[in-house]
């Protein structure tokens, strides 16, 4: 059986105030044409369809438009929502939906009812673990304590002990949104960090022949059978020596698995330059850039006049200006967010008590403080669900 593995479509969102629906209708328009040129059997959808709970119409559209046309080719589509997504929003009309070919996966409590598709080497069975927030479904997989590996792996149980009831030689698909050990991040995904873990090891997802992983935005193997597609389209400029593609996936009828890259297209090329503004004015080597959309961060000493007017006679595609003054880190004129910068909330909250009071935090103390972000980022994703 042949599957695209794509996900992180993020549709609604912009990048850096430009509007990507164009990019993004582009995206589905190739995502189509692949479906249909390589001959592929499923597609799986691993997360983050939308950007947001509440999506703006035009991507509602967009999503409407590519449901329809994937219903068109007769290829069943396998999706689940990720942390971006409302499961409730997206879940909405998942059983209608379902008679066309359009596996929509957003419960919790349907991990372990997979989408079961054959092929000539019998059946293949698409299990759908939608993004898992540990506050909000411990109860349902009834776990002491509400951390991502937790949950995971009580899903993972129900997976495995569904596909040990099934007939022999069954192979299996598990599609899941989460942070995995050995992934890398870039600045364009939320965080989903709980008690101060963001990440879970790969062996979660043992016993089962491909996973398809969504949430990171960079296409990366884990193992061979445990792999993100990444996002089709950059979201950040620490993306802009991503590959973006997807997964096009052979799964043998031994369970093995051979993959390949299906590229996507490129609205636009990212640049990062540094330098001083005059350099990146006169420098000749970044004539290559002139077209891309541009980070610039200025190293002069004193911020010179009508920077971005500048950089944009000769990089007319700049979106975002950055002044790192080349100086000590401990020079008293180092701007605040340079010093916070790769810190998290819980370092920085540590850091803040121990300047007023002269220690840090005791372990209880530091554990007070885990649980109340924790607390924080949960009731932040229940009311945005809720809207």
């Amino acid at each position: 059986m042949r599957l695209l593995h794509t996900s992180d479509w993020h549709l609604g969102r912009a990048f850096h105030r430009v509007n990507m629906l164009g990019a993004q209708a582009e995206f589905i328009g190739h995502l189509v044409t692949t479906v249909r040129e390589h001959a592929v059997d499923a597609l799986v959808v691993s997360g983050d369809v939308y950007d947001r709970a509440v999506p703006p119409l035009a991507a509602v559209e967009l999503f409407d438009d590519a449901l329809h046309r994937l219903a068109d080719l007769g290829v069943p589509t396998v999706m689940i929502s990720g942390n971006h997504d409302s499961a409730r929003r997206l879940g909405v009309g998942a059983g209608l939906i379902d008679r066309a070919g359009i596996h929509l996966r957003t419960e919790p409590s349907a991990v372990a009812t997979p989408v079961v598709l054959p092929d000539a080497h019998g059946d293949v069975a698409f299990y759908g673990l939608p993004y898992l927030e540990p506050a909000l479904v411990r109860d349902e997989f009834t776990v002491e304590k509400a951390g991502h590996e937790a949950v995971l792996a009580a899903a993972m149980d129900r997976v495995r002990a569904d596909l040990a009831t099934r007939a022999r030689g069954t192979r299996s698909v598990v599609l899941a949104h989460a942070f995995v050990t050995g992934g890398q991040a870039s600045d364009s995904e939320r965080d989903i960090t709980v008690g101060g873990v963001a990440a879970v090891p790969a062996g979660v997802f043992d016993g089962v022949d491909y996973v398809a992983l969504g949430h990171l935005h960079g296409c990366q193997t884990i193992t061979e059978r445990v792999r993100y597609s990444g996002s089709p389209l950059a979201y950040s400029f620490s993306e802009a020596d991503h590959r973006k593609s997807m997964w096009l996936v052979d799964l043998g009828a031994d369970g093995r698995v051979t993959a390949e890259r299906v590229d996507c297209p490129v609205p636009r090329p990212l640049a990062r330059v540094r330098g001083t503004l005059d350099d990146l004015l006169a420098d000749p080597g970044l004539a290559r850039h002139e077209d891309a959309w541009v980070e610039a961060t200025l190293t002069d000493p004193v911020r010179p006049a009508d920077p971005m007017a500048r950089l944009a006679e000769r990089f007319p595609h700049t979106l975002s200006l950055v002044f790192a003054p080349e100086r000590a880190q401990d020079d008293p004129q180092v701007s605040y967010a340079r010093r916070l910068a790769g810190r998290s909330d819980q370092q920085i909250a540590q850091d803040f008590v121990a300047h007023v009071r002269g220690a840090g935090p005791d372990p209880r103390e530091t554990a007070v403080l885990r649980e109340a972000f924790d607390a924080a980022r949960a009731d932040a994703t229940v009311r945005e669900v809720a809207r």
